[in-house]
């Protein structure tokens, strides 16, 4: 039997548990020239969340009774006849929050999990890793020298962002929630400074770490730090837009920057980034950052949770800060 999660309303605020429901069916046979793919792992990512709103984006929403979008790897038991994948193969996937995927093969790829564990396909060396990659070299255009600011620095893409910075000689200071996260940032992944906003007040933490300034913000939470940040900004300084995941649960408004002159005045810029436009880049930034884990310059953590069951729990996780790294769903 095939256990699904699909998508039963589209939620205010906060998802609740009735926003999906989990639905038991026989696993299907594919049809020929597919595959079944049984799904070992499912990535779980704030992105989640803003495709579950029934406006415009980068993608379609899921629409309700569909199942539940989400990044999966997993391995091919069943191919019937499909030109390129066969039995046993390990493929990452949009199969979203199921057991079992029957795919034609569009927007998946083979992955060789001899060479890194499965749960590296969904993180470092997946849509999170790739993200960190091209947001920071081609968005944040970071140079040796740089002053480089993470928010959400403990997370799955803030801690590659930082550690591919320090990589390419900047210095990096990142904010994270919390004195086991910002211990994170100093010990294991080699930050030169770090910033618990959870005890510390923020503007005097920036003023008192970034004593020069910063000429990048990668910014994954928006909000007030977004805000903040602006203050901070050097003359050509480049602001990052990955994400915003303190406004995504919120009822009202969006809150923006009311420090955005900060821009005209250092002749900055501000730019958001979609992972989906370097796709065709993906293979390079994989092998470099391949590359960098087997010499044990990046390094990575993933947090992982058990059974469909329990993807509620685990989702509120994403907004909680109860993780640390990669969230990821085990499946079998």
């Amino acid at each position: 039997m095939n256990k699904q999660l699909l998508l039963e309303k589209r939620p205010e605020g906060l998802p609740d548990k009735d926003t999906w429901r989990l639905v038991t069916s026989p696993i299907p046979a594919p049809n020929e020239g597919e595959v079944l793919i049984q799904h070992h792992y499912i990535s779980l990512d704030p992105a989640m969340r803003g495709w579950m709103r029934d406006r415009k984006s980068y993608v379609p929403p899921v629409e309700i009774g569909e199942v539940m979008r989400a990044g999966a790897i997993g391995k091919v038991i069943k191919s019937n006849n499909n030109p390129n994948f066969n039995e046993g193969d390990c493929i990452v996937s949009w199969g979203g929050v199921q057991e079992y995927e029957i795919t034609n093969g569009e927007n998946c790829y083979k992955v060789d999990d001899a060479l890194a564990p499965m749960p590296k396909y969904l993180g470092t060396l997946g849509m999170p890793g790739m993200t960190a990659y091209f947001g920071i070299l081609e968005v944040g255009k970071i140079k040796e020298g740089d002053i480089v600011l993470v928010s959400g620095a403990a997370g799955a893409v803030g801690s590659l962002v930082g550690q591919i910075a320090k990589l390419k000689g900047c210095t990096v200071i990142g904010i994270a929630g919390g004195k086991q996260k910002c211990d994170y940032l100093l010990n294991e992944l080699g930050f030169d400074a770090a910033i618990d906003y959870k005890s510390e007040d923020l503007m005097e933490a920036l003023h008192e770490k970034c004593p020069k300034g910063i000429d990048v913000y990668f910014d994954n939470v928006g909000g007030d730090i977004l805000n903040a940040a602006l203050t901070k900004l050097r003359l050509n300084a480049r602001i990052v837009i990955c994400g915003a995941i303190s406004q995504y649960n919120n009822k009202n408004d969006v809150v923006g920057p009311s420090n955005y002159l900060s821009l005209l005045v250092n002749r900055a810029t501000m730019q958001g980034m979609v992972v989906l436009d370097y796709a065709n880049n993906y293979d390079k930034a994989a092998q470099e950052m391949g590359m960098w884990m087997m010499q044990g310059k990046l390094k990575s953590r993933e947090d992982i949770y058990e059974g469909i069951e329990n993807f509620y729990d685990t989702f509120l996780r994403l907004f909680s800060g109860e993780k640390m790294g990669k969230l990821i769903l085990k499946v079998i």
